[in-house]
């Protein structure tokens, strides 16, 4: 149920910055000369897309190779096994609180 939800949250974010997109490239294309405004449209929103698969591509390397923490709180005076371990993983189950 939660991916459900998850998956419907970044659908209807997806939409409005595509709406978003939309409507920025038609403002800032609308200043050009009347027969450059067709070709300004279509490349501002290829590259919107290029640019959003590039970040989702990303991501999802980030997530799926990311298994080391990136950082660990130590010298904080903290008790070893209450020591956060920051990095693209969860290791909530490694910290006994």
């Amino acid at each position: 149920m939660e991916i459900a939800i998850a998956l419907i949250a970044l659908t209807l974010m997806e939409i409005v910055l595509g709406i978003d997109n939309i409507v920025f490239i038609s403002i800032v294309s609308g200043k050009l000369p009347e027969e450059q405004q067709p070709l300004a449209r279509r490349i501002g929103l290829a590259l919107a897309l290029g640019m959003r698969l590039l970040l989702l591509f990303t991501l999802a390397y980030v997530v799926k190779n990311l298994t080391d923490p990136l950082f660990t709180l130590t010298g904080l005076g903290i008790p070893d096994e209450l020591v956060q371990r920051l990095g693209g993983h969860d290791h909530s189950d490694e910290v006994a609180f």
